[in-house]
């Protein structure tokens, strides 16, 4: 049986007026998987995610959602998203933790449809699913970056996505919770079975919760599992990366520093 591709990008190009930005992209991302997506500042990545949410129309190649061309795709609903606020929210905005994550519903109920039994159960159910569900009541403002970020994924769980796209959401988590953070995204994977699209600088923590990396400067430089990113020679990756880097590894008995 053929896992499902959930996203499929073919010979993707992308330039903003001379300059090139993406060039001959090919990835496919498998229904149940967890990706994540690596590269220098300036790597093209945010334009790779814009791409795939429709925020930038394609210029050369294509890229399928759940088999539909995205010039096609309608059903957005599926696709949850959460970008960098908790590095940039508002602390004095007036709503509840509640209320944040019930304003994922709004597409799906319409603006003035009262909240039904099972609408609130579902805002419970994923605040529970990131350990949120005690802070309810709580002003949104008064939690810390990592919580904040927390109740935002919340929120995009809240319609039941099946794939969920995160860029740089550590960005405001404090760094001794970094670690936790993202065992919270492999729970989601795994436990609930969303697909997830990650674009971080978290390399090291990062390789023992996704199921597979992909190396992105202009050009794919390398997209696989987990094991064959942790094999990577280090001067391959500071090729790359254009600098020295040490991969950090917390898999298992690979653990260790690439030099």
């Amino acid at each position: 049986m053929t896992t499902q591709a959930i996203i499929e990008i073919k010979h993707l190009s992308y330039r903003y007026e001379k300059d090139i930005v993406l060039e001959d992209i090919n990835l496919t991302v498998p229904d149940g998987s967890f990706l994540a997506i690596v590269g220098p500042n300036g790597s093209g990545k945010s334009t790779l995610l814009k791409l795939v949410l429709g925020l930038l129309k394609l210029q050369k190649g294509e890229i399928l959602l759940f088999g539909q061309e995205i010039n096609k795709f309608k059903d957005w609903q599926q696709i949850g998203y959460v970008s960098q606020k908790a590095n940039s929210f508002n602390t004095g905005f007036p709503a509840t933790v509640f209320e944040v994550v019930s304003s994922g519903l709004t597409k799906k109920l319409g603006m003035f449809r009262f909240f039904k039994k099972d609408d609130r159960q579902k805002v419970y159910d994923a605040l529970e699913a990131v350990g949120m569900k005690k802070f309810h009541n709580r002003n949104i403002g008064e939690l810390s970056g990592g919580q904040q970020q927390r109740v935002f994924i919340a929120r995009a769980l809240v319609s039941d996505p099946r794939l969920l796209i995160l860029d740089e959401p550590t960005v405001g988590v404090d760094a001794e919770n970094v670690n936790s953070f993202y065992q919270m995204l492999g729970e989601l994977n795994k436990r609930r079975g969303i697909t997830l699209l990650l674009v971080t600088h978290d390399i090291g923590t990062i390789s023992d919760k996704v199921s597979h990396v992909a190396c992105l400067n202009k050009h794919l430089h390398f997209h696989g599992n987990t094991n064959e990113f942790e094999q990577l020679r280090g001067e391959g990756m500071s090729e790359f990366y254009g600098h020295d880097v040490h991969l950090l590894s917390h898999q298992h008995d690979h653990g260790g520093v690439f030099k």
